[in-house]
């Protein structure tokens, strides 16, 4: 796990030095652990850069969830039951909050990717999208959280939202 802490913090390091052709000017990396229950670890890292004659400064931010019990790293995928479409069912639940939430799109939102960035949030899981990406700077990083109870039926009873889901 720590090795995968410090590969993606430098990853973010590197994705933020090569973005801008002016030098970085301030630097500032943190993380916030969003679920430590059940055997299940969610943590989010970010990362801050301000550019020499920038107009702001830039935040990244990305997730890693473990599945402590199975000691393995979780993708989006591996939340779910085998062959569930849980692609469409996110992606709908993600318009509907969109719809919903008034959010300013900049580019109009479709579907979720495979990979999507989330993190698990207590009995939420919270899918979201960097900035820029959906909507504009100045709405920040648009967050949707979903309850595990609005997908149980297609979450892995096994998995890290199966075991968010259940009875203390």
């Amino acid at each position: 796990m720590n090795q995968t802490f410090v590969q993606k913090t430098q990853k973010l390091i590197n994705e933020q030095a090569r973005e801008m052709p002016t030098t970085i000017v301030e630097m500032d990396g943190s993380f916030e652990v969003k679920n430590n229950q059940r055997n299940v670890l969610s943590v989010s890292l970010s990362n801050y850069a301000y550019y020499y004659h920038a107009a702001h400064g830039l935040t990244l931010l990305r997730s890693v969830t473990f599945d402590l019990e199975k000691k393995k790293r979780c993708n989006l995928k591996d939340l779910f039951k085998h062959g569930s479409d849980y692609i469409n069912r996110i992606s709908e639940i993600v318009h509907k909050q969109i719809t919903a939430r008034d959010i300013p799109v900049i580019t109009e939102f479709t579907k979720i990717e495979p990979n999507q960035y989330f993190y698990i949030a207590d009995k939420t899981l919270v899918i979201y999208f960097q900035l820029y990406e959906l909507a504009p700077y100045a709405f920040g990083f648009p967050m949707f959280p979903i309850s595990v109870y609005d997908i149980q039926d297609i979450i892995d009873e096994e998995g890290p939202l199966g075991r968010m889901a259940a009875s203390p």
